[in-house]
């Protein structure tokens, strides 16, 4: 029970005044740092034995396999692949379009499935992420007017993610991721993705996370709906164009402290849904604007790879951190965008090797 501050002070003398509010205080200090040992603790007990995701992302190939693109994917000790069935939305209409005879097939249900069979015939788990493609825009800043409009949006994305979900638990993968980066939209109607993750798991029965954005997973109102807290973790560190891997470490530190704070409250791993750097000068920067200025950058496979050695070298003994998904892998080097030797994948680069000695532990 509370003291009544009022009834304990009254006609007190102001040096028991200060002293008994100091004790006040120490005690509350006192609970926040003791839930923080706790917490470093039960991390310290658990250190041993960690099995991590070691994923990549699988990028959707236009046309079926020539071959199968397991074989490469196990070659660098990959144990998990992330498939995606992507939808679209044009900004302003509120709709939401899949499976199209006009996409690609690895996003289409015949692709999504070949991929899935595929990686769990050659001993890979498969997340399943259905995600939405914004042209020209991001879904993050998704937005519209009219209440009728959203409710439109909600409807058709609804049918969509219990789509997948159902092809999820179908094929049997071994995790659903149900959306990505909806900032905005889940900021302004959080009842409506609520509902959604209860109806999603009247379909699939297995484990289920969301992909946040890096600089919003800390404001999402439904972790403790969900099994794991998944992040797209582009996190910006530095601006150098070749920094070492020990200077991102250094760097890495700031956002690490954050994140074990906030995986204490919510008390749920973490996975990172999504990770990885252009193979360019200063790929440790601001991704999304070194994208927007891609050909005018020049290749830099030693950043990339220090990049990515220091973020395994940073989580990767933090039992609270599940592993996560590179992005991207192309199967047989199909579907990329014109500049694959500056792109995300680590195939043929310095890269490769550092995923291969990471994903071997």
């Amino acid at each position: 029970m509370k003291p009544d501050f009022d009834l304990v002070l009254h006609n007190k003398p102001m040096k028991f005044k200060i002293f008994f509010l100091s004790i006040c205080l120490l005690q509350f200090n006192g609970c926040s740092l003791q839930k923080s040992v706790q917490c470093q603790e039960e991390e310290t007990a658990a250190e041993t034995e960690i099995d991590k995701i070691g994923g990549l992302t699988l990028v959707a190939p236009p046309r079926p396999f020539a071959k199968n693109p397991m074989i490469d994917i196990q070659k660098v000790n990959a144990d998990w692949i992330a498939v995606i069935p992507y939808g679209f939305t044009r900004v302003g209409e509120p709709k939401v379009y899949f499976n199209l005879n006009r996409q690609w097939w690895g996003e289409k249900e015949e692709g999504i499935i070949e991929s899935i069979k595929k990686a769990h015939e050659s001993g890979i788990k498969v997340m399943l992420k259905p995600q939405i493609y914004v042209p020209g825009d991001w879904t993050g800043t998704l937005d519209f007017e009219k209440a009728e409009d959203w409710e439109s949006w909600e409807a058709g994305n609804k049918e969509y993610t219990l789509e997948m979900a159902k092809l999820a638990e179908a094929e049997k993968v071994d995790l659903f991721c149900f959306s990505t980066e909806f900032k905005n939209a889940i900021n302004k109607r959080p009842e409506y993705w609520i509902g959604l993750i209860r109806e999603v798991r009247t379909i699939y029965k297995g484990p289920v996370t969301y992909a946040s954005n890096w600089d919003n997973y800390n404001n999402i109102p439904f972790w403790s709906e969900l099994d794991y807290v998944g992040i797209n973790a582009y996190f910006p560190l530095c601006t150098t164009k070749t920094p070492t891997s020990e200077e991102l470490t250094e760097a890495w530190q700031p956002v690490l402290r954050d994140m074990e704070n906030f995986q204490c409250e919510v008390d749920k791993p973490i996975i990172f849904t999504e990770f990885g750097y252009l193979s360019v000068d200063a790929c440790a920067s601001k991704t999304w604007e070194l994208e927007a200025t891609i050909h005018s950058i020049e290749i830099n496979e030693e950043a990339q790879a220090n990049a990515l050695d220091a973020l395994f070298t940073t989580f990767w003994e933090k039992n609270w951190w599940a592993g996560g998904f590179l992005w991207k892998w192309f199967p047989d080097m199909q579907g990329h965008e014109g500049y694959p030797d500056k792109d995300y994948t680590p195939q043929g680069k310095k890269a490769e090797t550092v995923v291969k000695f990471w994903y071997r532990k």
